[in-house]
């Protein structure tokens, strides 16, 4: 149990005691300003240590945002100071020096730790000096609706259209409906998932009447997917497991989703796999370009130097309000595209869900990457090199790629254009090639050497954060287009769930990457066989089992040890105390 630590004067008709033990808080009172660094010492080294002071005046809620934020080592609010087991050492040492709370968050930050000041707004948090300075903040206090502030607060400040209207004005009030129950974040997002995969059960079952309710279903899942989060911010409930949950559960709701509505469909007797493995291969990749562009922005000096007409031009759009919502809506973000899916289903057939969905997806990578390529040319600065890293860590090479990079390629030139070559013509090969046939191999082992020559040297280039875009498209492409042209029965719906236990991966590695934690483990990669080492092997089964059972059966095998050995490693990672608590605050599109 976290410890308080009372010091200076205290003060009559004072609720903070009570209030820090509503917190979880055991208190504890320093009767002279000296006994605070003993106290902090007597503290149990695991736990948190808060030192708090005696005249401090506001809200309860200044204090659970102060002190209970599971995602930082040190924090403060005005009169509240709290460290966690890693910054409990600097904490205590300078109280050593000065024991006021104000004092000692200026001493931790002096030190070199660095101390999280959350934004309080209109929330009060006052040391008030004397009897007139707190009744102010006493008055000010009151004058606030605490409960409204916090409810408002749990919703993402930047999102996109349909959730903002359509689903936070009634969400929040479901977390804190779940917050009063004892309910976790974590069970919300359990429920989400559950409430999802009844919805693709449904769209499994092929009926107009399981269409609706898959529909209805696949919105219900969003309102919890929202308000798992919006819970997480209510009650300050962020964990590790909670980040892998909810950064992992919408794409497998998503993916288990078009899963059912080909199945439904197949029912019908439309196969419309295809279309679904296109789906998710759109939107995957799309994807990967903006967590590419996001770890490739950061340059020397500044990720905001340089940046150009494009980005003025983005600035001067988002002070006009109509543009705001039209370009969000535009990308097509999680709410528009459930949105999309689950009216859509309920109304239409699933051909023709995935049709307008792939028109969607398309649009929206096409409008992002180019806006991307735009401001990435105006860029003057020098790329950091931790971006670069992230981007070859985002490129997910594996042995073959590696063989490749130390031979002194032949074949020199910008990263994007050795990427984008094999990106084009392993797909295109192929497509166009006959069942069975062996040039889908040999252009697969050129790929390799490009992607190895890409890699050869740092991902430093304005445009070479499409590297990683390009081999996700590449792999997936090729995956799609061997078990389309192959027409044998249960070809595609095996390329499905090989493309999702690999996409998980590669959505692993972007998580892991966010979280400061560093791409998995470079043996994991290699026993993953690397994003051009999979291309190969899927092109290699396809040449030696086209046109019978052998190719399902291949695909499903490698899915299966994908999945295993990716899982695993991910679950260990995930669940031990190294992982980050990484929540996605920026309401950049899901």
């Amino acid at each position: 149990m976290p410890t308080a630590i009372l010091t200076g004067p205290p003060v009559a008709g004072s609720t903070l005691e009570s209030d820090l033990r509503s917190l979880g808080f055991t208190v504890r009172t320093a009767a002279a300003p000296a006994e605070v660094a003993a106290l902090l010492t007597a503290v149990p080294a695991g736990e948190r240590a808060a030192v708090v002071d005696h005249r401090f005046t506001g809200h309860l809620h200044s204090l659970r945002l102060g002190l209970t934020d599971p995602r930082f080592p040190a924090a403060a609010v005005p009169g509240a100071v709290t460290a966690q087991p890693a910054a409990r050492a600097a904490l205590a040492d300078a109280a050593r020096g000065t024991p006021a709370p104000d004092e000692l968050a200026a001493a931790l930050e002096a030190g070199g730790t660095a101390v999280h000041r959350p934004e309080l707004g209109v929330l009060v948090a006052a040391v008030p000096r004397d009897a007139q300075a707190l009744d102010a903040a006493r008055a000010a206090t009151a004058a606030v609706d605490e409960e409204d502030v916090r409810l408002r607060s749990a919703v993402k400040s930047r999102d996109g259209f349909f959730t903002t209207f359509f689903i936070s004005p009634y969400s929040r009030y479901v977390a804190r409906w779940c917050a009063r129950r004892g309910l976790t974040p974590n069970h919300v997002t359990t429920a989400s998932l559950l409430v999802a995969l009844v919805a693709a059960g449904c769209a499994a079952a092929g009926t107009r009447a399981s269409f609706v309710a898959a529909g209805a279903l696949l919105l219900a899942s969003f309102v919890l997917d929202c308000a798992d989060g919006q819970l997480a911010r209510y009650a300050l409930r962020y964990s590790t497991l909670g980040a892998w949950l909810d950064a992992t559960f919408d794409r497998a709701k998503e993916y288990a989703f078009y899963a059912g509505l080909a199945l439904g469909a197949a029912r019908g007797g439309d196969d419309v796999w295809a279309l679904a493995l296109g789906a998710m291969v759109v939107q995957t990749v799309r994807h990967v370009v903006d967590f590419s562009f996001a770890e490739a922005d950061r340059y020397e000096g500044g990720a905001g130097a340089g940046a150009g007409p494009t980005a003025a031009l983005s600035g001067r759009l988002d002070g006009v309000g109509w543009t705001v919502w039209a370009r969000r809506m535009v990308v097509l973000p999680i709410g528009e595209r459930w949105a999309l899916i689950a009216v859509l289903t309920a109304l239409t057939t699933p051909r023709t869900t995935f049709l307008v969905l792939l028109a969607g997806c398309l649009l929206a990578a096409c409008y992002t990457t180019a806006g991307r390529v735009l401001r990435s040319v105006a860029r003057r600065g020098r790329r950091a090199a931790g971006a670069a890293r992230a981007l070859a860590d985002l490129a997910d090479g594996g042995p073959l790629a590696e063989l490749a990079a130390r031979a002194a390629p032949p074949l020199r030139g910008p990263a994007p254009v050795l990427a984008g070559l094999g990106a084009v013509a392993v797909p295109a090969t192929a497509l166009w090639s006959p069942a069975g046939g062996w040039l889908p191999v040999w252009a697969a082992a050129g790929y390799a050497l490009l992607s190895g020559w890409a890699l050869a040297r740092p991902l430093t280039g304005r445009l070479d954060w499409l590297v990683p875009p390009l081999f996700r498209a590449a792999e997936y492409g090729t995956v799609l287009a061997l078990a389309a042209v192959s027409e044998v029965n249960g070809a595609l719906p095996a390329a499905f769930c090989l493309v999702a236990a690999v996409a998980y991966h590669h959505y692993d590695t972007v998580y892991r990457i966010r979280g400061g934690s560093g791409a998995p483990p470079r043996p994991l990669v290699r026993a993953a066989g690397g994003q051009e080492g999979r291309t190969l092997l899927v092109a290699v089964a396809a040449a030696l089992w086209s046109g019978g059972p052998g190719l399902p059966a291949a695909l499903s095998v490698l899915a299966g040890i994908v999945a295993l050995v990716v899982l695993a490693e991910s679950i260990r990672f995930w669940v031990s105390a190294a992982a980050p608590a990484v929540h996605d605050e920026t309401g950049v599109p899901a």
